[in-house]
């Protein structure tokens, strides 16, 4: 995995972010969940057995404010709805105009 584990949503090597510094209508490819400095966590081995695998497409269709918090996200052909605190294990590549996932 490229993506290290930084809070709040810090972009990390140019085009990876986390997926919780998205707005809604953002797209992108999951790069990898957690970090690669420590092992998985149960939280991270759940994201990926819910389908936030390495190359899935994912896309941020709403959030709830104040605290945007759910993240509702649809990865794959699923839609989920996700806390703050587990949306930022996952790392994205987001999608860039012109750019085809």
């Amino acid at each position: 995995m490229d993506a290290v584990a930084a809070p709040g949503g810090v972009a990390l090597d140019p085009g990876y972010i986390s997926l919780s510094a998205l707005s809604p209508g953002a797209t992108g490819v999951i790069v990898g969940v957690g970090s690669h400095e420590r092992e998985l966590t149960s939280l991270d081995r759940r994201l990926l057995e819910l389908g936030f695998c390495t190359g899935e497409q994912i896309e941020i269709i709403a959030e709830t404010r104040p605290g945007r918090d759910p993240f509702v996200v649809r990865v794959g052909n699923t839609t989920l709805a996700l806390r703050r605190c587990e949306v930022q294990r996952i790392w994205v590549e987001i999608s860039r105009p012109g750019k085809t996932l």
